[in-house]
């Protein structure tokens, strides 16, 4: 009993304490703890734990206007304005790239192919325009390299591989991939960088057996390949960097999973009008059947 009276005679003083500094009355202080909250912070809190649901299951990587998409997909009435400041309140924030020094760009034409792409990145149908590229993973075994082959028309990344050795063949594999999975019926254009894997007999071979038209771009000039570097940049903000691989097939299994299971069937694009790739192809392909 002397315990919890001293305990209680505590409580009272620290409450004393914060009335004081806070400048209002005990009796104010108390009714404020017992008066329930009003029906605008009710449903800020409602909305807010929706808000943190959608982020965790984006991977903690929306921001606060892909958030907003998906309130609004599942029926909830609220502007990109209120989801800002719910999101801002919480700590929900979107995980932001590194910015590049500024510049200038230019770079020396391919002697081997011509830029026929020149950055025309929007293109009215799929698999007439795919761009390729390669890039590294660390990992405690020692680097893992990531070849990947994107369709322009969606964005969907439609071939990839990963190997222990930058070689020609890492290439041909993501592009043998894409060939297996669209089986086009026309000419494709794909456009790489001037790498000694895309300048290869192997690889001007494989393009001459399957009828694709190759495009370069300039010399040491990332922007001429500017989609793929953009996904690129995207995996490893919302994916690589946020983890310390083991191994090359610990890599390789992350890798499969923001890929398969995330990028190309979830993961929402301003340019596809908050679609997926996946999403963004059936739903013109519906679209066009419907016509």
């Amino acid at each position: 009993m002397r315990y919890a009276f001293v305990a209680e005679n505590r409580v009272l003083f620290s409450v004393r304490a914060m009335c004081r500094c806070l400048r209002i009355q005990p009796s104010g202080f108390n009714a404020l703890l017992k008066s329930p909250l009003s029906r605008r912070a009710k449903e800020d809190a409602r909305q807010t734990e929706l808000l943190r649901q959608a982020w965790e299951e984006s991977g903690k990587v929306y921001g606060y206007r892909k958030l907003h998409d998906d309130l609004h997909d599942q029926g909830e009435t609220c502007c990109p304005n209120r989801v800002a400041r719910l999101a801002g309140l919480a700590g929900i924030k979107a995980r932001i790239g590194y910015k590049c020094r500024p510049g200038s760009y230019g770079g020396k034409p391919s002697r081997v192919v011509d830029n026929t792409l020149v950055r025309q990145f929007d293109v009215a149908a799929p698999d007439k325009a795919w761009v390729t590229d390669i890039t590294y993973i660390r990992t405690q075994e020692g680097f893992a390299h990531l070849a990947v082959v994107i369709d322009l028309y969606s964005r969907r990344v439609v071939g990839w591989s990963m190997q222990n050795r930058q070689t020609t063949d890492l290439v041909l594999q993501a592009l043998l991939m894409a060939v297996w999975r669209r089986k086009p019926k026309g000419k494709v254009l794909i456009h790489s960088d001037q790498g000694s894997q895309f300048t290869s007999m192997d690889w001007a071979s494989f393009l001459k057996a399957h009828n694709p038209e190759h495009s370069m771009s300039r010399r040491g000039n990332c922007h001429d390949n500017a989609v793929v570097e953009s996904f690129f940049n995207l995996l490893k903000r919302e994916c690589i960097r946020r983890r310390t691989y083991r191994s090359r097939d610990e890599a390789r299994q992350d890798v499969f999973d923001y890929i398969e299971m995330f990028y190309n069937p979830i993961r929402k694009h301003v340019r596809n009008g908050m679609l997926s790739p996946v999403e963004f192809e059936r739903q013109q392909m519906m679209s066009t059947e419907g016509v």
